[in-house]
């Protein structure tokens, strides 16, 4: 049987071999990137209103959320915030990405006080911006 462990003879050191650290660490950064869960933007609890006719945004990595719930709190990345902030936080998020969507999920019993509020402060923002889009999160129709 091998030993693990050996000894220097001249310096009366002991030697713990090192060349299986590599895969080692290798093994531990792929378990942890296989069982890793992200977790998404929660948001606010709305229950979207419905339109007859909707179309399906499948590029989610553009997109950016603001929530507006039924009693007119504004969510963005899970923090309540004011519809002044808005203006100065999505200026920087579109600086980061230009192909940025701004989606708009609105309660259906909102008010319509802070979704203007929003609108304007997204209007005002990106007046630098005039290609962003931003639209409205809605259900089908049944």
């Amino acid at each position: 049987m091998p030993r693990l462990i050996k000894e220097s003879k001249r310096e009366g050191r002991v030697l713990i071999p090192t060349a299986s650290m590599s895969d080692i660490a290798t093994l531990l950064i792929i378990f942890f990137v296989l069982t890793t869960v992200f977790r998404k933007e929660v948001g606010l609890k709305v229950i979207l209103p419905q339109a007859a006719n909707t179309e399906r945004i499948l590029k989610s990595r553009d997109l950016a959320n603001i929530y507006i719930d039924k009693e007119g709190r504004i969510s963005v990345d899970d923090k309540l915030v004011d519809p002044d902030r808005i203006r100065t936080i999505f200026r920087a998020k579109y600086s980061e990405n230009t192909a940025l969507i701004v989606q708009i999920k609105a309660d259906e019993q909102a008010p319509y006080g802070p979704v203007d509020k929003v609108i304007v402060a997204l209007r005002e923002g990106m007046r630098d911006a005039p290609q962003i889009r931003i639209v409205f999160a809605t259900l089908p129709k049944r």
